[in-house]
């Protein structure tokens, strides 16, 4: 079976498994405490956050480890939003994760003003949209950096510097971003940034959540105080042990490269080969183990079935919207209609992936398109 979703989530990779193991059986303890067990831990999981603020360019006490993207995602939203008193407004662009547009909405209910910035017809914010939309009294702005259903990669530097002359802090959900493009958060000029784990072939359920120092931010899980106030709970050190280790393994330039010729290469061959379809999201500006179409005519579901009895395993988009029957927000938010949205199948890769399994899986799509739509009333 070859696996094609690794924007679901990405296999573990063997070494920061070998990382994590310690964590979980020998040195079990807990960081806050006093004996040596508990220090051990501590050194430990400062050694983690040390590694992971160099490969932000950050600063150790920038870095608070979460449960996940999500949890970063909605600490970075809510607490920055809270702790402003300049204003009520936030802006979102309208094809970012449901964990930025659900807090955005969930800020709303409490009075707030919510702007979603439109994209154009492959994903993409303007410089001119988000200038137009700031206000004097704009709290914050989140700006996913590369969208986990088409790809499209946002030109966050050129979008921080907007909000960096309005005096607005910018957060960017980069989940899908790490292990494939720049995440230096000085580079990106972002005052927040949001991780997850287990896309970067990590254990599920950590995450990381930068925030520039000075940034004024409200807690939203009150206790003891650890991870600077801002995430109280036991901190779970083999998991950033492992998210870390992640960090450390993310891909090589040269491996970037070859991946997005590989993609090239599939891209190439679904369009020249399927009747129909459609790529979705930009041809070039989108991450590099990222293929995603429309297949006009057939059920993107039904499709996914053949691929799957053929022997791959894709998706139709964001995985936390499986098993809706509602068209992808993020295709309709880029002009598709929601039929043609209902049609969408992504495959998604890393470097380890051959280029072999890609051709067929290309070959796969287009005998499971033709079986659907021989099996069409």
């Amino acid at each position: 079976m070859t696996y094609l979703d690794h924007a679901a989530t990405s296999p573990p990779r063997r070494d920061v498994l070998e990382a994590v193991i310690p964590y979980l059986t020998t040195d079990f303890g807990n960081p806050a405490s006093q004996h040596e067990a508990g220090q051990s831990a501590r050194r430990a999981l400062d050694d983690a956050r040390s590694k992971v603020a160099r490969r932000l360019g950050a600063r150790p006490s920038e870095i608070v480890f979460t449960s996940g993207g999500t949890e970063a995602d909605n600490t970075a939203i809510k607490g920055i939003a809270l702790a402003d008193p300049r204003g009520r407004h936030v802006i979102v662009s309208a094809i970012d994760h449901p964990a930025v547009l659900e807090s955005a909405a969930w800020l709303e209910r409490l009075g707030y003003d919510v702007t979603h910035l439109p994209v154009d017809g492959d994903g993409l914010v303007s410089v001119e949209s988000l200038q137009g939309a700031l206000r004097t009294d704009t709290t914050l702005v989140s700006i996913q950096y590369a969208n986990n259903e088409v790809g499209t990669i946002q030109p966050i530097a050129e979008l921080s510097a907007v909000t960096r002359a309005a005096g607005v802090p910018l957060h960017t959900d980069a989940v899908q971003a790490a292990g494939w493009l720049d995440l230096d958060v000085d580079r990106l000029g972002v005052q927040a940034m949001s991780l997850s784990g287990h896309k970067l072939g990590a254990p599920k359920g950590v995450g990381v959540l930068y925030v520039r120092r000075r940034t004024p931010i409200e807690p939203l899980i009150h206790g003891g105080g650890q991870e600077h106030g801002l995430r109280s709970g036991t901190t779970d050190v083999a998991s950033a042990v492992g998210l870390a280790a992640a960090l450390d393994l993310t891909t090589p330039p040269g491996s970037v490269a070859e991946t997005a010729r590989k993609r090239d290469v599939l891209i190439d061959t679904v369009l020249a080969r399927v009747p129909g379809a459609r790529l979705t999201g930009h041809r070039t500006q989108r991450l590099p183990g990222h293929a995603s179409f429309v297949l006009s005519g057939v059920s993107g579901e039904s499709v996914l079935l053949q691929l799957q009895e053929r022997g791959s395993m894709c998706s139709s988009g964001s995985a936390c919207a499986a098993g809706s029957d509602e068209a992808s927000p993020v295709l309709t938010a880029m002009g598709y209609d929601a039929p043609l949205a209902q049609t969408a199948v992504r495959l998604t890769f890393d470097e380890r992936t051959p280029e072999a399994d890609l051709v067929e899986v290309a070959d796969q799509i287009e005998q499971a398109v033709a079986a659907v739509r021989r099996l069409a009333p």
